[in-house]
């Protein structure tokens, strides 16, 4: 579990934050708001995942580019043409709309990534293995397979070159080819092995037969409810106060922020926020002792 404060909330209160910032990041493409949305999902994965958490955000950054960039090349409507590409139109409302639909795509992958930081599949399946355990299990072994996938063809492919048989002493492309496939072979075999043996030891041990327990015991405290309460009333604040909306084609015509976006930026702020304040009465304690 992450050293944070916000992670060591309920799991509800985990999930109710991330179904909020991703579904706003989702549905609004004001691009003040959008630009929020960014600090917000950024500062929380640097305080998640500390300086490795740049490369991602540093990746981000050539996505980002190449998405606006391309959406002109294959979205002529705007008015306001820069210049002409293959006989086409490259117009400014194309080339900000792609840079909108490009920014919420990085805003959300940072989210998503916090997510899969906060909520681990124990939180979960915690959750839902009461309402839907087949379905949560199933779920959990989705989200898990990339990463497990990923550390096993490590494994296969050190292996391989212990005994002289590694991709890098390959002296041609068709040799790399067949120790390519060898290794996915070879991990293929594995994936269908494990999900088989996990199904026979999940039904020999009753699962979804009764009601589950946790691995870890999480208590819903008056921190939770207060956060939840917080949560929805700044949800709430962004819907009511509006100010959201923006179009780009083929004119571009963007609302004035309001009070929506106070409340958008404190409901983003929960998780930085909460840490500072548990941070600082740490430290209060520390030197009280």
């Amino acid at each position: 579990m992450n050293n944070d404060a916000f992670s060591q909330c309920h799991p509800l209160t985990n999930f109710l934050f991330f179904v909020g910032a991703i579904g706003f990041c989702a549905v609004i493409q004001h691009p003040i708001y959008l630009l929020a949305g960014a600090a917000g999902a950024a500062g929380y994965y640097l305080l998640l995942n500390g300086r490795k958490g740049w490369k991602l955000i540093g990746g981000l950054i050539p996505v980002f580019a190449v998405l606006s960039a391309l959406n002109p090349l294959l979205n002529t409507y705007g008015k306001t043409e820069l210049f002409t590409v293959f006989g086409r139109p490259y117009t400014m409302e194309a080339l900000l709309y792609g840079m909108v639909i490009a920014g919420m795509l990085a805003v959300m992958i940072l989210w998503f990534g916090c997510y899969s930081a906060v909520l681990t599949s124990d939180k979960f399946v915690c959750l839902f293995g009461g309402l839907i355990p087949s379905l949560s299990l199933l779920l959990v072994m989705i989200l898990r397979m990339i990463p497990s996938l990923t550390r096993r063809a490590k494994q296969i492919s050190d292996t391989r070159k212990s005994i002289g048989k590694g991709l890098t002493g390959a002296e041609g492309n068709k040799e790399k080819i067949q120790g390519g496939m060898r290794i996915l072979s070879a991990l293929t075999d594995w994936a269908l092995e494990g999900s088989i043996v996990t199904a026979d030891s999940m039904r020999s041990r009753g699962y979804g037969c009764a009601k589950r327990s946790s691995f870890q015991i999480y208590r819903f405290t008056v921190r939770d409810s207060v956060l939840i309460g917080l949560m929805a009333v700044f949800s709430l604040g962004t819907m009511l106060f509006g100010g959201v909306d923006a179009e780009f084609t083929p004119e571009i015509h963007v609302d004035n922020p309001t009070w929506g976006l106070v409340c958008y930026c404190a409901f983003l702020v929960i998780p930085l926020l909460l840490h500072g304040k548990e941070a600082v009465c740490r430290s209060i304690a520390l030197k009280k002792v």
